[in-house]
């Protein structure tokens, strides 16, 4: 339990409820259910065998999107109790902000947005929405997990308000609904999972960078943020082996995020005087931000790493075969619907079919890479060379 909880925090016991009313529990608050809800899904457990930055065959030691996921939960979680928000929310948010991603991670996003074209495009927002809405089916009550109108929320608007021009027609509907002020901005606990999500793969994708080779330690000198916390260690520790260096350097790279986190959402917490939750979402900008100077450091390092790991030429051409893979499960389940699960089929209807697109799009997304791999040699009789 936390210490305090603040006025502007999300309250549980205040919770706008859900799609499907159901009796509280005896032991856990209503955001505490979301959490564990999210964590006993089938989608999050695939998160195991999904990429991050490298393919699952690539090793064992690199973060997937369920460590990943369990990182931005960890950071989240510190600093919503450092700021006296509701903190199983702000886990339950970072838990379930990636359940949509579909296998080979912007590789198979980038594939299925293609393949979905013309019948409404893909975006792992959305998936993640559909999967905690329809998609899991393990409750004999409803379809879904059905989570808190604040879990929903928080999905919906954790990178802000949407535009009204460009809302995805599920969102839309259930806006109509369950009315998710989608103009306004979410919870403080939605700001802050989004923001723990930008710390942790910052500063863990140079960890996995380094250990895969695409970057040299030297490089790091130089970054902002990263260069400083390297000569910290030196200061303090002199010459190090490179994994105690790594790590030494990583934990003073977080713990200056999340410092820098803390002191301006407090600033901006304290300028906005809120009352009630109602008052961050009514908040004429984002109450949890970084330093204007720390933000534009972070976008530097978001560059170094676009140009010298994203788009390393290793890691492109195992995307690019990511992306071959993602193409043609797509177009043989178009055109052989048979092939699908028996519980994902729709007929034997075939070639342009919105409804079959879609179906055979949820499936696809569905997949570990693991899974996309074996289907597609199944499928195939060839097994892709994906290392």
């Amino acid at each position: 339990m936390q210490d305090r909880i603040a006025v502007y925090a999300c309250n549980p016991a205040m919770s706008r409820g859900r799609v499907h009313a159901e009796e509280s529990s005896a032991s856990r608050s209503e955001f505490q259910r979301d959490r564990d809800r999210v964590i006993h899904s089938t989608a999050f457990r695939r998160l195991k065998h999904k990429t991050q930055v490298f393919a699952a065959p690539e090793g064992d030691h690199y973060r997937t999107r369920l460590t990943h996921s369990l990182e931005v939960a960890q950071i989240a979680r510190s600093v919503s109790r450092a700021l006296g928000l509701d903190e199983d929310l702000t886990e339950a948010l970072a838990l379930a902000h990636d359940l949509g991603h579909p296998p080979f991670g912007h590789a198979g996003e980038r594939a299925l947005s293609k393949c979905m074209k013309d019948y409404g495009g893909f975006d792992h927002n959305v998936q993640s929405l559909k999967l905690v809405t329809s998609l899991e089916r393990r409750y004999a009550g409803f379809d879904g997990l059905n989570l808190t109108w604040e879990t929903l929320e928080g999905l919906v608007k954790h990178n802000g308000p949407l535009a009204s021009s460009k809302i995805h027609p599920v969102i839309s509907a259930m806006d109509k609904d369950i009315e998710l002020l989608i103009h306004l901005y979410g919870s403080a606990e939605s700001q802050v999972a989004a923001l723990a999500d930008d710390i942790a793969y910052n500063a863990h994708d140079i960890d996995d960078g380094i250990r895969a080779g695409l970057l040299d330690v030297g490089q790091l000198r130089d970054l902002p943020l990263a260069g400083a916390a390297m000569a910290q260690v030196a200061s303090r520790w002199g010459e190090l082996e490179q994994p105690r260096l790594v790590h030494e350097t990583i934990r003073r790279l977080i713990t200056f995020m999340v410092n820098d986190l803390l002191d301006e959402t407090q600033g901006r917490l304290k300028a906005c005087d809120a009352g009630c939750a109602d008052d961050i979402r009514r908040y004429h900008h984002p109450v949890a931000a970084f330093s204007p100077q720390t933000g534009v450091a972070i976008k530097q390092l978001n560059r170094f790493l676009l140009e010298n790991m994203y788009r390393h030429e290793r890691v492109m051409a195992v995307m690019e075969k990511a992306e071959d893979i993602i193409t043609a499960l797509f177009e043989h389940y178009m055109f052989r619907p048979q092939d699908l699960p028996r519980e994902w089929r729709l007929g034997t209807c075939r070639g342009l079919n919105s409804r079959l697109a879609g179906q055979v799009c949820d499936f696809i997304a569905g997949m570990s890479d693991n899974f996309a791999i074996r289907s597609h040699k199944r499928l195939f009789d060839a097994a892709p060379d994906i290392g």
